[in-house]
């Protein structure tokens, strides 16, 4: 299935859940300094693995960077 990554689209399989869309982007897998949302909504990092994609559905992940 086709999955909106950070504005790029992702092909996935079918029962992908957000945690396999953060690690489609290369992010650390402990989720550590990590933050996702799916059509807009904060998903927990908790619930990542329970939260089942569907087509055409749009993730943005972002990770807290360190610096000034």
């Amino acid at each position: 299935m086709t999955i909106w990554v950070n504005g790029e689209d992702r092909e996935l399989p079918a029962g992908a859940t957000v945690a396999d869309a953060v690690e489609a982007t290369g992010a650390p897998a402990d989720g550590r300094g990590i933050a996702a949302a799916v059509d807009g909504e904060v998903v927990p990092s908790d619930r990542w693995r329970q939260t089942a994609l569907a087509e055409g559905q749009r993730v943005e992940v972002v990770q807290a960077v360190q610096g000034g």
